[in-house]
């Protein structure tokens, strides 16, 4: 058999077949980052691509692999692909990191630059235990599943769970002074439980809480996400505060129990963007009622909650307030949260999953961009 096809491979050939790769991390082409180190081509069809990876121990050195033989080996005339991974240095690091976050100095917030154009929901709750980070998890993920892209942010410092929901106990990467989040079910994801040595807890006060959550919007290179979730702390405390001072055109998502008590706690959750001058986008009513085997409906948390905290935030707000779904009491959609797998995804036919892609769906069929965003702006007479 003849090798002269094998010889017609070029070194333009490989490098428009490597330009189709992606880093898994930055979802840019690899040649566009810098991390295409060599590429040579031998006479019998085998050809040798040298890159560079951000850090020694980057954990997604065998999806490059991978990618890279892939991309390479569908080239007619190649007959083998030799990936050789090599470390950047400190210069390479420190350009790569200017090629993506530019040369300020201090790290900003890119949710808050003029003209942004990715939603930013804050899931808040009054009180623990109405399923808020099940639902954040559940509403990212199918999200996710949709085509867009999605980050999750768990800013719940104290009684963080988002890593274990979404199944992942992956470590970010650290390139210079940046941040790269781990991805699960194709959501990107931060939380200082990333961070801590096995269930550690965080005793901080209030200016270590803002500081941490400055860092995750600011240091994290989330890449252009149409959507970014923010698993908030219950309540109205320093988290609530920060975030509104820190991304101050993000949207409230209250989410609740039909338990009428809860339903008062968590209008006052709601009502913060009285003095935030926020935006609540709705109310998600959790818990709803069990279904029975006989097709009947079991209220064990009550009724009328969501449509209660929907109505009076409506009133004191002086705008709407919808009531964005009711989700149904599923024993599976606990169960999903500690196998790291959403129920969304998990079993997307069940009425609770349902209710959430339906949550979902009223949440990223908004279009991106600046209309009906909040300009955390008063009117001031003169």
């Amino acid at each position: 058999m003849s090798t002269t096809s094998h010889t017609t491979v070029t070194e333009s050939a490989v490098q428009a077949a490597l330009a189709q790769v992606d880093d898994p991390e930055i979802h840019k082409p690899i040649t566009e980052l810098g991390m295409v180190k060599s590429v040579t081509i031998a006479s019998d069809g085998t050809v040798g691509v040298g890159i560079w990876l951000t850090v020694a121990g980057c954990p997604m050195r065998e999806t490059i692999t991978n990618r890279v033989t892939a991309a390479v080996g569908e080239i007619p005339g190649v007959r083998a692909v030799q990936v050789e991974l090599d470390v950047m240095s400190d210069e390479q690091r420190t350009e790569l990191r200017r090629g993506l976050r530019g040369d300020a100095k201090e790290p900003t917030i890119p949710f808050s630059e003029p003209g942004n154009l990715t939603r930013v929901y804050c899931v808040a709750s009054g009180k623990g235990g109405v399923g808020k980070s099940s639902v954040t998890v559940n509403l990212a993920a199918s999200l996710a599943a949709r085509g867009l892209s999605v980050g999750v942010l768990d800013a719940d410092i104290y009684g963080h769970s988002v890593p274990r929901m979404l199944g992942t106990t992956a470590r970010p990467t650290k390139v210079d002074d940046m941040i790269m989040p781990p991805q699960a079910h194709g959501v990107k994801v931060i939380s200082i439980g990333m961070f801590t040595q096995g269930n550690s807890p965080v005793t901080w006060r209030g200016p270590m809480l803002h500081r941490a959550l400055q860092q995750f919007l600011a240091d994290v290179f989330w890449g252009d996400l149409d959507v970014l979730l923010l698993d908030l702390p219950p309540g109205t405390g320093d988290v609530a505060i920060s975030c509104a001072q820190l991304i101050p055109g993000a949207e409230i998502l209250v989410v609740t129990t039909p338990q009428q008590a809860a339903a008062e706690v968590a209008e006052r959750a709601g009502s913060i963007a009285l003095q935030t001058r926020q935006r609540l986008v709705g109310v998600v009513e959790n818990m709803s009622w069990l279904e029975l085997p006989d097709g009947g409906r079991l209220d064990v948390f009550g009724t009328g909650g969501g449509q209660a905290v929907s109505d009076s935030l409506s009133t004191a707000l002086g705008a709407s307030v919808p009531l964005l779904g009711q989700i149904p009491l599923d024993p599976r959609l606990r169960e999903s949260g500690d196998g790291g797998t959403p129920l969304v995804l998990s079993a997307p036919d069940t009425a609770a999953a349902k209710a959430l892609i339906g949550i979902a769906d009223r949440l990223g069929t908004r279009a991106r961009g600046l209309a009906g965003m909040s300009l955390n702006i008063s009117p001031v007479r003169k």
